[in-house]
């Protein structure tokens, strides 16, 4: 597909259908053009998801997957998907057995029927037992929770389809970019497999001298316009060497705002050998630590790496790198 110069011409009605499934976004979508970068599209996609868009053109958008695991039932209905789903359940398929797809589609049927609408996962790079554990832990959530996770999923897909379509040019050299334009990465396994989250942290036992390993550790970032309201995004634990799992979408952006980290101490406190040993494992001084940061409109960019250095009665933290 071609574009012109840092305009986005080659975005059509049908294009931006094929990356969002409603047809209201397509159409406000093209009402704003032309785009100037990839970034411009990408941010005019959150606005007009988010504020143009209402349930029901999210609930079209959602009617345009397939069942996760059923990417044959999705070639057959949408023949004109440019194999992208197949590549987005990828990982997803290449770990899954019969067992395992089974239990999938039974929970998938359990899902439907409680919140009308397929469960939806941006589930590009995800091993499949992964997407299973997230679905039956969202299958407990109450409908609202669930349908605004699962529109932040689908707004997930669709900066990401936007980022395949290889129509963006730079005005100097027109030379087609993409998430990692400077790394030059065409392939969209190796896009996936190059990025990293935004935001990760690991934390230092100093009472110790050794990494603090086992440490439940939760995400969050404030809801604009909300007193002291906080939005899920995600949870981990620390590994053998003190660092945090996953807690968000690998990217090379980030959305600007406040963010909260949590640091379940108290528990690892009660735990460790120290504490157990002088039998002050239910008096903990600091049952949790909460660390709080912003990160600002020029810094979206940017990667932010929070680390925790603790021990029993005291704690800092830094940016780090």
């Amino acid at each position: 597909m071609e574009g012109g110069a840092a305009s986005g011409s080659g975005m059509t009605m049908e294009t931006f259908h094929e990356c969002c499934g409603s047809s209201a976004f397509a159409s406000e979508m093209m009402r704003r053009m032309p785009f100037t970068s990839l970034e411009h599209a990408v941010d005019t996609a959150r606005i007009v998801w988010w504020n143009e868009v209402n349930v029901l053109g999210w609930l079209e958008a959602f009617a345009a997957h397939p069942r996760i695991g059923d990417v044959e039932a999705l070639r057959k209905k949408f023949p004109s998907d440019k194999g992208w789903t197949a590549g987005e359940q990828s990982s997803a398929l290449a770990t899954a057995n019969e067992q395992v797809l089974q239990e999938l589609a039974e929970w998938n049927k359990l899902y439907e029927a409680k919140f009308g609408f397929i469960f939806l996962i941006c589930a590009t790079g995800k091993p499949i037992h992964e997407i299973l554990a997230a679905l039956k832990k969202r299958f407990t959530n109450l409908a609202i929770d669930e349908l605004r996770i699962a529109a932040q999923e689908q707004q997930k897909i669709t900066e990401l389809r936007l980022a395949k379509l290889n129509i963006w040019r730079s005005k100097e050299s027109g030379v087609a970019t993409d998430l990692l334009s400077d790394m030059n990465i065409k392939d969209a396994a190796k896009v996936e497999s190059a990025l990293r989250p935004p935001i990760t942290t690991h934390v230092l036992d100093v009472s110790l001298g050794k990494p603090g390993a086992g440490i439940d550790v939760k995400l969050e970032r404030s809801i604009e316009g909300a007193n002291n309201l906080w939005e899920f995004i995600g949870t981990s634990a620390t590994d053998s060497d003190g660092r945090a799992g996953p807690l968000m979408e690998k990217s090379n952006r980030i959305q600007a705002g406040t963010y909260r980290l949590t640091f379940e101490t108290g528990n690892y406190l009660s735990k460790t050998e120290k504490v157990a040993a002088s039998g002050k494992g239910k008096s903990v001084f600091y049952p949790f630590v909460h660390v709080v940061f912003q990160v600002q409109p020029h810094q979206v960019f940017e990667h932010f790496h929070v680390p925790l250095l603790f021990s029993p009665y005291s704690y800092t933290t830094y940016r780090g790198s």
